[in-house]
């Protein structure tokens, strides 16, 4: 029930938000705007997008490799599939493509498949956030602008920056110490009680995948391959954006198109419905009419652009979507053996410790379990 409560909520937010973005626009105008583009650029901006979750695909193959060797078939089909639940049910859609996989390959754990995912979040805000705010060192606000409203965005930019530094230090940390964090949980669940216990231990499982898979920022070579997949991903995806504001006759150049990018990406990220609707048009718009853009010219290029970098997604992921075997009742067995194979490894450790250990240990839980 709350689950579908969020999702209304959310629906309702998207309506709000897309009321709020058509209210006195002048549609005629939109229609002018929109069949005046080039549709020959935003078709080839299309191709440019969707050649995107291929690229997705070769670099979640590389952050999976220290944890699961992945066809690169299924990465691909899991991909379009959550990108395809993004554009239909919103961010919290996102979850099926990590869930999709181990549907697809049973050589990867539904953990590893999470796991690596939520490192791949990570490259890509590191990726936006990089490009945002050193775009913002060169980029001048346009003739007749608010120059304060300038310096705010730009102070925004340098303050994303500096949080992405802390952000990555902490998970540079993270890896350094994730034997010694692992250890003090694993001893605070052997005092703990028996549903407290195996919550620490999903964490801690969760925890030591995140640190194998974290390995990629300490591996030279891993570091350098990610970094080069991921830099050619959003050259993609900032030339399809520059290509849609090229097809409404846009005199912007690259600095331009990755100022508007950044701006889309903020909007992209509120989790309504629809791929981010409502949200996504009206930071867009913002985005373009703070570069002195006319409102119906702004708004038409934020609703194509919605469309180009959203849509092609959902005809893929339905496509492998129906052709899968997919059920919840499959993925709750693989998370169900994925458990038991780490309790299992759980006694087999106790075992191994000797029995002076196992004796503390019993005790401790004995304790734990007498004071709950």
């Amino acid at each position: 029930m709350r689950r579908y409560l969020r999702f209304a909520v959310l629906c309702l937010v998207a309506a709000l938000a897309l009321w709020w973005f058509g209210r006195d626009l002048p549609w005629a105008d939109v229609r002018r705007e929109v069949a005046a583009a080039d549709w020959r650029l935003i078709a080839l901006a299309t191709l440019i997008i969707c050649s995107t979750y291929f690229v997705r695909a070769l670099r979640w193959r590389v952050l999976l490799a220290p944890l699961a060797r992945a066809r690169l078939g299924d990465l691909f089909a899991a991909t379009t599939v959550g990108f395809g639940a993004i554009f239909a049910v919103g961010r919290a859609g996102e979850i099926l493509r990590p869930a999709f996989l181990p549907l697809r390959d049973g050589r990867v754990r539904p953990g590893a498949a999470f796991v690596t995912v939520g490192v791949e979040r990570i490259c890509d805000t590191a990726a936006v956030v990089v490009i945002f705010a050193l775009n913002l060192l060169w980029f001048r606000a346009p003739a007749g602008g608010n120059p304060e409203a300038y310096a705010r965005v730009r102070w925004a930019g340098l303050v994303m920056l500096g949080a992405l530094v802390g952000g990555v230090c902490a998970l540079l940390l993270l890896r350094r110490h994730a034997g010694a964090v692992i250890g003090w949980l694993d001893a605070r669940a052997a005092r703990a009680p028996r549903l407290l216990r195996r919550a620490l231990k999903i964490l801690t499982g969760l925890l030591a995948q995140l640190a194998e898979a974290l390995g990629v920022l300490t591996d030279a070579r891993e570091l350098i391959v990610v970094v080069g997949w991921t830099a050619l991903l959003w050259t993609i995806i900032a030339a399809g954006n520059f290509l849609v504001l090229r097809a409404f006759h846009l005199p912007f150049g690259v600095s331009e198109t990755l100022f508007v990018l950044g701006w889309a990406l903020v909007g992209s990220l509120v989790p309504t419905p629809g791929g981010a609707a409502g949200a996504f048009h009206l930071v867009t718009a913002a985005g373009l009419t703070f570069l002195g853009i006319a409102e119906a010219k702004a708004k038409s290029v934020s609703i194509v652009l919605h469309l180009v970098l959203f849509a092609p997604a959902f005809f893929f992921g339905l496509y492998y979507f129906l052709r899968s075997d997919v059920s919840l009742a499959r993925l709750r067995s693989l998370a169900t053996a994925e458990a038991v194979e780490a309790r299992g490894a759980e006694r087999a450790h106790d075992k191994a410790s000797g029995p002076a250990a196992r004796v503390g240990v019993e005790a401790g839980t004995s304790r734990g379990l007498g004071t709950s």
